[in-house]
């Protein structure tokens, strides 16, 4: 239990970080890149999301619409980035996975508190001056070796 616990939150020395982005080919400015584009996914399904406002009503969306949401958030994020030379594949497991975190993390979620998070969770684990943990490291890896793949 203990080695999970260390696993999950103590902080990895910053030499040891520069070594595993070594180690796994990442660089700097990749991870920045890859951060802002996480970012500017979440604030286009932020700002154009309507399922919040409208329960009042008693009108409630469905999975479909969210997903149709954020499929359409997928592809403004797309033709937003492609304006800058930027390609980024449409389909794959990049998309699956954005598309299965929002829709734990945000769709799907009643506590605003965790949907306020989304954020600055991002802003932390792209954050290259901010301390790692193993476990944020393992993420960013996931992520990055996601974004490589799925981008050109």
């Amino acid at each position: 239990m203990e080695n999970f616990f260390n696993w999950m939150i103590m902080p990895v020395p910053k030499d040891e970080v520069i070594i595993w982005f070594n180690i796994n080919n990442m660089t700097y400015e990749k991870i920045e890149l890859y951060g802002d584009i996480s970012k500017s996914l979440t604030r286009i399904i932020i700002d154009t999301y309507l399922g919040d406002n409208i329960s009042e009503t008693k009108i409630t969306l469905t999975d479909e619409d969210n997903k149709s949401h954020f499929d359409w958030c997928w592809a403004k994020l797309i033709d937003d980035f492609k304006k800058e030379n930027l390609h980024i594949n449409l389909k794959g497991e990049h998309k699956d996975y954005f598309e299965s975190f929002f829709m734990d993390i945000f769709y799907n979620q009643s506590e605003e508190t965790i949907k306020n998070s989304i954020n600055k969770f991002l802003n932390e684990i792209f954050d290259t001056e901010m301390g790692y943990s193993k476990s944020d490291l393992d993420l960013l890896l996931q992520l990055y070796k996601l974004m490589e793949k799925n981008i050109k």
